[in-house]
């Protein structure tokens, strides 16, 4: 016998007792071992990994790495079932970890209660439906993190397709998943009852990573934390992850209005107005709080009538959605509740009617700047004078908090357009001003021409200039402000400014009459009346009313 053939003799037989010297448990947690295949948006494979369930209804843990920019991922398990990831059950991209869940039942391996120590034996359990590789190892050395937690050290290479396939100890409990290094011949593994335990927050879904996983966050156990998530996901964007945590929601918390509410109005999105009725009825019928489930189903349906009035839908109007907060007053008569009917009132036209419920609701513990400034729309629906109007809307800033000033924005553009009908136009200018203010400068370019009306009127014709500059940088393609600087530059007799900005103006819209108005009046201005009334005249040919007063005036 040669020593070639004798060594791999001797090799095999190593093999044989290394596998006979496995103990059954350790062989056992083989079932529970799987292969994870993530996928992206287009359906193409992005990677495969390696995880263990650890519950008997598809929970299991992996690592993260493979969901980033996965929109779905399916698990095979040792039988060659295919299971769908349904939800992020928690995750930590520092020790690139994850725990979630699969549309199935599941065969667990059990978590070991206590550490391994340096020295111990375990054993590295790979994926196989027939003939997983099972490799011996011995801890290398255990570092701890969060105090409680281990991480450890193996002087080991894996096999191939071993990654994130789980450590177990002589029980077959399993210590960690393993982790290759990069850098050194070392593997590690980070310990299972660290990432069995990771768990989702309220917050989960605004995650930097979790926004970068197309598969949806589970919804935390914890109530409050559950709406938050909920409040979230709505605000996602992600209609996928939305409808998600509103059908978990509605699942935990049955009894709860906030999920019905919440799957009404993508029904209503959705322009599925049946399907969103009688989910409210639903949550009418199922609610602990059933004056507040009357409340969110007249909003619903009062934010329907009021921005989908085109789409129409014969059970709900105006006069339900009032119905349906009156039900909500019986059952406990909230002043908010009037508040309401007052709001829906007011979108009926019925003026008189909503100012009176406005400021009797003034008298009860609701008293706000909210109520006087709807007070004060309802005396300018009615025609009031416009110092009653004034009036209250110095009332709604005066009962506004000064540490939540930003809400009563609306009330200072709306007090700036009252002090402009009353000729106060520095006043004006001012709240105009304020508003900007508040509205950290997110204002419209249209906002700096309503200004730079009043600062004209005010004559602070040094401002009314930079804010129409500031008007035409942010909208480029509006004719009228170019035009409105010309008119402007002429009127401080900037000739030279007017004569460029108007030659602009027709160059760009050639078919606008103000354009040549404005250059014709800048050319006679300085001294060209030949050309200046040609273009008087062109003004005249596409329309402009008032070409031909400058024409006669001008020709003389």
């Amino acid at each position: 016998m040669t020593k070639k053939f004798y060594f791999i003799i001797m090799l095999l037989a190593a093999m044989v007792l290394s596998v006979k010297a496995q103990p059954a448990a350790v062989k056992n947690v083989a079932r529970s071992v799987f292969k994870l295949t993530t996928y992206g948006a287009d359906g193409t494979e992005l990677t495969t990994s390696n995880g263990v369930f650890i519950g008997n209804n598809g929970e299991a843990i992996s690592n993260l790495k493979p969901f980033i920019g996965a929109k779905t991922a399916i698990v095979t398990d040792s039988k060659g079932n295919r299971m769908n990831v349904t939800r992020i059950l928690g995750a930590n991209d520092i020790y690139d970890v994850v725990r979630f869940s699969v549309d199935g039942k599941t065969t667990p391996a059990t978590g070991a209660a206590q550490p391994s120590t340096q020295g111990s034996k375990v054993w590295l359990v790979g994926y196989g439906d027939k003939n997983p590789v099972i490799t011996p190892a011995t801890v290398k050395s255990v570092e701890k993190f969060m105090e409680k937690y281990s991480y450890y050290i193996f002087a080991l290479t894996p096999p191939d397709g071993t990654n994130t396939c789980p450590f177990v100890n002589e029980q077959g409990q399993i210590i960690g998943l393993m982790q290759p290094s990069n850098t050194t011949f070392n593997t590690y593994a980070t310990d299972a009852r660290y990432i069995a335990g990771l768990q989702v927050s309220g917050m989960s879904v605004n995650d930097a990573n979790m926004r970068q996983i197309g598969i949806p966050t589970a919804l935390p156990t914890d109530k409050s934390q559950a709406l938050l998530a909920l409040m979230m996901a709505e605000q996602s964007g992600d209609s996928l992850k939305r409808a998600a945590a509103v059908n978990d929601y509605i699942t935990q918390f049955p009894t709860q209005v906030d999920g019905y509410a919440s799957r009404a109005q993508m029904y209503v999105d959705a322009n599925n107005f049946d399907l969103a009725a009688k989910d409210m009825e639903t949550a009418i019928k199922k609610a602990d709080a059933k004056d507040e489930a009357h409340f969110r189903y007249s909003k619903l349906i009062y934010a329907k009538e009021l921005y989908k009035s085109n789409v129409p839908y014969k059970p709900w109007s105006l006069d339900k959605a009032i119905d349906e907060v009156r039900e909500a007053y019986k059952i406990n008569p909230q002043p908010f509740y009037q508040h309401l009917e007052a709001q829906i009132v007011f979108s009926k036209g019925e003026y008189q009617k909503a100012y009176d419920s406005f400021t009797k609701l003034l008298k009860t513990p609701i008293r706000s700047g909210e109520l006087f400034f709807e007070a004060s729309r309802c005396k300018l629906m009615l025609k009031a004078p416009e110092t009653e109007v004034l009036a209250l809307v110095d009332s709604a800033i005066a009962n506004t908090d000064t540490l939540q000033m930003r809400t009563a924005a609306p009330y200072f553009y709306a007090r700036a357009q009252s002090y402009e009908k009353l000729g106060k136009f520095r006043d004006a200018v001012f709240d105009y001003t304020r508003y900007e203010i508040l509205m950290d400068r997110r204002v419209t370019p249209d906002f700096y021409y309503v200004r730079e009306q009043a600062e004209v009127k005010a004559k602070l014709y040094r401002q009314a200039l930079n804010d129409i500059t500031i008007a035409i940088l942010a909208n480029p393609q509006e004719a009228m402000y170019v035009a409105e600087k010309a008119s402007l530059e002429l009127k401080v007799n900037m000739l030279d400014d007017a004569m460029k900005t108007s030659e602009l103006c027709v160059k760009r819209w050639p078919d606008y009459p103000d354009g040549y108005v404005l250059l014709g009046l800048a050319q006679i201005h300085k001294g060209n009346k030949k050309d200046g009334l040609a273009n008087l005249e062109k003004a005249k040919q596409l329309g402009s009313t008032q070409a031909q007063a400058l024409i006669d005036k001008y020709s003389k």
